[in-house]
């Protein structure tokens, strides 16, 4: 019933997305359906295409959200930060670990719309905010190219952010903020390329 209300207040857009990241969450990126996501808001079935006109519109908009929201949690690590870069690696895996839904959506690129402008400057914020703390590093712990040092930066993050979400990681129930950081120092990648 909340959705319906919501959706007479105008906010059927956000209601969707909501309901979206509900199911990728319980039910994986295969479940999303723009009939069930109708039903589960309580309107028409042709409520959610006119927003979001097909499934991969539903889903570009839902990583474009996902690329913004990373963007904000990698700008809270300011200039001047020690060890910056490590920080800002530090809220990768904090993002994905508390929008699982999102990190899902945002690097399955087959399921988006991948010339839409909005998800294309999303994307262009958020590795604009990576390259900021690689750029950061003094040049002879960059090397002689930034874009593969951010390539490795990201890596690091991404992959240890994936394997925990996927349960691959042998101690899950530590901290894996403090595991990030203490990953990180024992292996001195901040050092690299």
């Amino acid at each position: 019933m909340a959705a319906t209300r919501t959706y007479h207040h105008g906010d059927l857009r956000r209601a969707i997305l909501s309901a979206t990241l509900e199911v990728i969450a319980s039910d994986g990126v295969g479940a999303i359906s723009l009939r069930d996501l109708a039903r589960r808001a309580e309107v028409s079935h042709a409520a959610p295409a006119h927003h979001f006109k097909d499934r991969a519109g539903l889903l570009t908009a839902i990583a474009t959200e996902g690329f913004e929201l990373l963007a904000a949690a990698l700008a809270t690590v300011p200039a001047g930060t020690p060890h910056r870069l490590r920080e800002m690696g530090v809220r990768y895996v904090e993002f994905a670990l508390s929008h699982p839904a999102h990190f899902t959506v945002m690097f399955q690129p087959q399921l988006l719309h991948g010339d839409d402008p909005e998800l294309t400057a999303a994307k262009e914020h958020a590795s604009r905010a990576l390259r900021s703390g690689v750029e950061d590093l003094p040049a002879a712990r960059r090397g002689a190219d930034a874009r593969r040092a951010a390539l490795a930066a990201w890596s690091l993050a991404h992959g240890f952010a994936t394997l925990r979400l996927n349960g691959s990681l042998p101690q899950p129930d530590d901290d894996p903020a403090e595991t990030f950081r203490a990953l990180v120092g024992d292996h001195r990648v901040t050092d690299l390329p």
